[in-house]
């Protein structure tokens, strides 16, 4: 790809940006539809419910190690939500405390 060609693609990926950024405010200025409002109310746990299946899906809990850093930093990680109820801090604490069990015990 040629400089202004590059430069043509930045643009556009700002653009896009931009415009996803902004619309819903544009479209929804005197007052959210019931649609968006629930999906705002059930996506967030859905999501979180997706992540759960995502992280255990590869293997068996009973079977030596396997298993075992993400049963431990699920644990850490409910732990510090409920806790903190910090978002930040659970995720970064979860994902410490896993990577520090995968790269230092199991």
């Amino acid at each position: 790809m040629t400089t202004l060609q590059i430069c043509i693609m930045i643009a556009l990926a700002a653009l896009a940006t931009q415009i996803t950024r902004w619309l819903p405010f544009l479209l929804f200025r005197s007052k959210t539809p019931a649609v968006v409002t629930y999906l705002g109310t059930v996506l967030p746990s859905a999501i979180w419910g997706m992540l759960v299946v995502y992280c255990f899906r590869n293997g068996p809990l009973a079977e030596g190690s396997n298993g075992m850093p993400e049963v431990l930093a699920s644990i850490v990680t409910i732990a510090l939500q409920a806790w903190k109820k910090n978002m930040a801090v659970t995720i970064a604490g979860g994902t410490l405390c896993y990577m520090a069990l995968v790269q230092w015990l199991f």
